[in-house]
């Protein structure tokens, strides 16, 4: 294989005294033909996916999170780096009018206008040319990729059947309820009695005949109010815990008495319910068919990806 410019480059900076050697290499994370993958690439491509790891899990979980953000960050960088050499030695063009009109899409859609664009590359110490890099490079990949995976993936109804059979634990529906519910909120600094007493002046109405729905839709405070308190159907588990148990101890047609709890004052009323089951193939026959759909084009991207590796030169560090 035909060493590059950059490799040989980089051959020869190996040279330099023990400390220098071991600071070039501490920036490498790997190569990939003749473009060089940065430690701080990884970082950059991992960045928004490690913020939110950092709002959103425990501590005790978050190094091992993080440690999987940037070993995909830096595959899909690889990926990424074959596909734009395969485009390079095909020989394929790409039209400078196409990256024009997906920047002028972008800058509709997120910016507004293009001062705006420039104005938050600037902020972000990025440049015009390197984001329009960046979009040309997605392009790229985004097309040559699809070129290599069928844009039309036939699942036959056999494999959607083996699919339900074996993972049907995974479409099973727990115990649920069709729910109404009247809710009175206990306002901050307001007498909480007050807000009780309402509550128990409703319940005595509803036992004297008065339709629980209308009820829901005059006094409710809650967000389907104008649903006239109209939940639909919902599952165990999803509720707040003293709401749940009380809802999953009623039968069709009952109706609890006052739940309270510091926040606020609730009346429930089960309409329906079912039993924990399977839902039935014809329901999740499309939910199937997009799963396996996008098995079989990861798999065709996979093979896609194997077979570039095998004619390139890539090595990690």
């Amino acid at each position: 294989m035909k060493v590059s410019r950059i490799i040989l480059g980089l051959m020869l900076a190996l040279t330099l005294t023990a400390s220098a050697q071991t600071r070039l290499l501490n920036g490498i994370a790997v190569i990939v033909n003749d473009a060089v993958i940065t430690y701080s690439e990884v970082e950059d491509f991992a960045g928004p996916a490690i913020e939110a790891v950092r709002r959103t899990t425990p501590p005790a979980l978050m190094q091992q999170k993080m440690t999987q953000i940037q070993d995909d960050a830096l595959q899909q960088l690889v990926e990424r780096q074959l596909i734009l050499n395969d485009y390079k030695v095909s020989g394929y063009s790409l039209p400078e009018s196409i990256i024009d009109d997906e920047i002028n899409i972008r800058i509709r859609k997120q910016f507004g206008d293009r001062l705006k664009l420039t104005q938050t590359l600037q902020a972000q110490g990025g440049t015009y040319e390197s984001y329009r890099r960046t979009i040309r490079d997605q392009i790229i990949v985004d097309a040559l990729a699809q070129k290599h995976i069928s844009s039309v993936v036939l699942i036959s109804p056999y494999k959607i059947e083996q699919y339900y059979e074996t993972n049907k634990e995974s479409f099973r529906m727990e115990d649920q309820v069709k729910l109404r519910m009247i809710v009175l909120n206990k306002p901050a600094g307001s007498d909480p009695s007050l807000t009780t007493k309402l509550a128990k002046e409703i319940l005595t109405k509803l036992d004297e005949g008065a339709s629980f729905a209308e009820m829901a839709g005059i006094y409710s405070e809650g967000a389907q109010r104008a649903q006239q308190g109209d939940w639909g159907w919902v599952e165990r588990n999803k509720l707040r815990s003293e709401l749940d148990a009380a809802a999953f101890s009623l039968k069709k047609g009952q109706r609890s008495g006052v739940i309270e709890t510091p926040e606020a004052c609730y009346i429930l009323l089960v309409e329906d319910a079912k039993q924990a089951q399977a839902r039935p193939l014809p329901e999740v026959r499309d939910e199937i068919e997009k799963i396996l759909i996008g098995e079989e084009r990861a798999r065709l991207r996979s093979q896609y990806i194997e077979r570039l590796k095998k004619k390139s030169f890539v090595r990690y560090y």
